[in-house]
């Protein structure tokens, strides 16, 4: 054992991190390679953070969010028995998997889907069996058909973009009803069918969301969970044993303000939608062929190009975008929906790496 790992726990030297995508320190980057919102929140979001700002920050916050609970309650038509919070998505599900997927049979999740999963498997010493996508990158329900200790499903998923609608998620739950299913809904505003309207049908399933997307506060970290109580309880006790007091005073001001700007909401969430379709078509023209996404990113490749090169050349332009060198997707991008202008600037450095590449007659 080295002396930088002899103090470590047993297997922490083999745990696996997850690796964020590239913050850049220092302005005039176009960021596309995190799924960040291009828009601002709600104005009332920082004037509820604002009002926030006094001498009440000595005090802790509510551990149980009460008044953010009952605003995501009264949105979903559930009540606050229903809603767990938690410190973004990340956190809420590190609260879900030993919570209740840590059983003597396997968690399913598919083979390209967001990495934290396996990351968590590893960390909780969970079995997991990744199940693989079909040739279009699309999640067959029957595949899952199979005893299993839990199910995790991105949706849309990540990072392809492509989404289940509602009717095979009923599916699955009615097939599968020994064990938690999870849905992951960090995009699903961005056109997806939300399975938070069978949660009163399905004492198994748990639907995660996050403020961080499609409500603009990455950088706020709040999330929540919904399920019916007694799977509510179980995060609860987690919860309690790890932090009491996950979202600060400001965050729950902030989070419960985007929640009941409703209007806001579906701006922006609108404007998204509008500019992905648009930047669809201009990759299009480009020769890329892009996945169907129902997300505020898409995952793309163009035949003629490497993607690694691709990456490399648009970094040099300070233009962000996200790369995973993995089986299947080693060839295509993943690229967040930035404003119009950004989007356009993208196409624009996409055009003169394609035209120079075609000039040169050596496609790389």
């Amino acid at each position: 054992m080295s002396v930088s790992t002899k103090y470590w726990s047993a297997g922490i030297e083999l745990l696996k991190a997850y690796v964020p995508g590239e913050q850049p320190q220092t302005p005039s980057w176009i960021k596309l390679n995190t799924n960040e919102n291009p828009y601002p929140p709600s104005g009332r979001v920082l004037e509820a953070i604002a009002v926030g700002l006094d001498d009440g920050l000595r005090l802790y916050p509510d551990p149980n969010g009460s008044l953010l609970r009952a605003s995501i309650a009264h949105r979903f038509d559930l009540s606050p028995e229903h809603v767990f919070l938690g410190n973004g998505s990340d956190e809420v599900l590190g609260h879900v998997f030993p919570a209740l997927l840590k059983h003597d049979l396997p968690v399913l999740f598919p083979d390209i889907t967001y990495s934290f999963y396996q990351v968590y498997c590893g960390l909780f010493g969970i079995r997991h069996q990744q199940v693989p996508l079909d040739a279009d990158f699309q999640i067959q329900i029957s595949d899952y058909q199979q005893a299993n200790g839990g199910i995790v499903l991105a949706n849309p998923n990540a990072p392809t973009g492509v989404a289940l609608p509602l009717a095979q998620i009923r599916e699955l739950l009615t097939h599968n009803t020994e064990s938690v299913v999870v849905i992951d809904e960090a995009y699903i505003d961005f056109g997806g069918q939300s399975a938070a309207s069978l949660i009163q049908e399905f004492p198994q399933l748990l639907v995660v969301q996050t403020l961080s997307k499609s409500r603009s506060l990455a950088g706020l970290r709040a999330a929540f969970a919904l399920g019916q109580p007694h799977l509510i309880a179980a995060l609860e006790r987690v919860k309690n044993s790890f932090n009491s007091y996950p979202l600060d005073r400001l965050a729950l001001l902030g989070a419960q303000a985007a929640i009941e700007d409703e209007d806001h909401f579906k701006t922006t969430c609108e404007a998204v939608i509008h500019t992905r379709e648009g930047l669809v078509r201009e990759l299009t023209a480009l020769g890329f062929d892009t996945l169907p996404s129902q997300a505020n990113f898409i995952l793309t490749r163009h035949p003629l190009k490497d993607a690694a090169e691709l990456l490399r050349q648009l970094r040099d332009r300070k233009i962000l975008v996200r790369h995973f060198a993995l089986p299947r997707i080693e060839q295509h991008l993943r690229i967040s929906v930035g404003t119009p202008a950004e989007c356009q600037t993208l196409i624009e450095a996409l055009k003169d790496i394609l035209n120079a590449s075609a000039s040169e007659g050596t496609p790389s």
